[in-house]
């Protein structure tokens, strides 16, 4: 007897055994499954499905949700660099156009007219308008007219011209019920924008109530960019700061030129985002940091939702080195996409030397003055700052005229 109940005690404690280690398994599993490492990093590439097919929407970029479908590049994938005028390069794998070493950096005319900037690792370029104190763009500066700081510290300018370089561009237009009777004009005047740029931009067009939706992928065709803003299935919300981080993704992504900009028609204040505003712009520093230009059409909403869209439109293109303005009426947005048109073209390219190396990485603020004695006092614009990339190459510029 007291063997059989010895053997009977050790089969229960057996089965205990492996029934708790099954259970501790199966939980194991089933948190690792349900509660995937969380992706905080609001610079990274949003990974979304394809956005080349009618009105497919581009998923909120909520850096904590990734989208289901979502496939991890390979490590080798070449990715857009234009924060510093570059793209990057798989290792090993040098461009034909790749300057290496310490060789000059700068922009170069070629025999054939068309211009080549040069950047070297840790070379940085910058887009900026100068004005003089009547608001007037000024055009005939060189390298010694500029003085640039990075966190503070003056650098020595190695090149700056006056160059129309052509622009891949994001054209943002606001899809929300407020906006059916402003559409019309709207889209004139974007269009108008359009064929007052240079002749080979590229653009793209987000329409955007409580999602942002790609209505026309990159391209140089005016008639497929005018039927794109022409889509308008009107919603109550607007998620601007969603559209806006999703289309500085789809810029880094596809965008072919180093210039980048993107344009935003909004009549509202953002009531639909997974972003703040905050992580929207920091989103964008991190897309390489394309110029972000807004139209307000703020004349008929409540003061409280007025003052709100103002502050975010102002702070949005502020820090990435636009403008923001604002219409009094419809009648305005017309001279007003012309002159956003005009801004885009009249910029200079600065080149400088970053006295941090890029794989050190880290947030760097800029700063940007000019000086001439034929102009009096000068205003310069420019973004506030950037993220490094660690990889430069030389990037050709076509059709670019002085």
């Amino acid at each position: 007897m007291p063997r059989a109940m010895f053997t009977a005690l050790s089969l229960l404690a057996w089965s205990w055994a492996v029934l708790f280690s099954q259970a501790v398994t199966a939980a194991a599993q089933q948190a690792q499954a349900g509660n995937p490492p969380a992706i905080n990093d609001p610079t990274r590439p949003e990974i979304q499905p394809p956005l080349d097919i009618d009105r497919d929407p581009i998923a909120s970029p909520d850096p904590n949700i990734p989208p289901p479908t979502a496939a991890i590049p390979p490590p080798a994938a070449v990715a857009p660099n234009t924060a510093n005028g570059t793209t990057n390069s798989p290792p090993n794998q040098p461009s034909g156009n790749q300057i290496k070493g310490n060789q000059a950096t700068g922009i170069e005319k070629q025999e054939n007219g068309m211009y080549i900037l040069h950047a070297n690792v840790d070379e940085v370029l910058l887009n900026c308008a100068v004005m003089d104190a009547k608001g007037q763009p000024v055009l005939d500066l060189g390298p010694d007219d500029f003085r640039v700081w990075e966190d503070g510290v003056q650098q020595t300018v190695n090149a700056a011209q006056h160059l129309d370089l052509p622009v891949s561009m994001g054209i943002l237009i606001d899809d929300s019920g407020s906006m059916r009777d402003k559409r019309a004009t709207v889209n004139a005047a974007a269009y108008h924008l359009l064929n007052a740029s240079n002749s080979q931009d590229e653009a793209f067009v987000v329409n955007f109530s409580d999602r942002p939706y790609l209505d026309q992928g990159l391209t140089t065709d005016r008639v497929a960019l005018n039927r794109g803003m022409s889509r308008f299935d009107p919603a109550g919300a607007t998620a601007l700061y969603d559209a806006v981080a999703a289309s500085a993704d789809e810029l880094a992504k596809h965008g072919k030129n180093r210039k980048q900009v993107l344009l935003i028609i909004t009549d509202g204040a953002d009531n639909a985002s997974r972003l703040s505003l905050e992580e929207s712009i920091r989103r964008v520093q991190g897309m390489a940091g394309p110029v972000v230009y807004s139209i307000g059409l703020l004349f008929d909403d409540e003061p409280g939702e007025s003052q709100q869209a103002r502050d975010d439109l102002e702070r949005l293109s502020r820090e990435t080195g636009g403008v923001a303005y604002f219409a009094r009426s419809l009648e305005d947005v017309n001279g007003i996409a012309a002159e956003v048109a005009r801004d885009i073209r009249e910029q200079y390219v600065v080149d400088y030397h970053s006295p941090k190396p890029f794989t050190q990485g880290g947030y760097r603020s800029v700063r940007i003055e000019a000086i001439s004695a034929r102009h009096g006092p000068l205003l310069v614009r420019t973004k506030r700052g950037y993220y490094p990339k660690t990889e430069q190459k030389a990037q050709p510029v076509q059709s670019a005229q002085q």
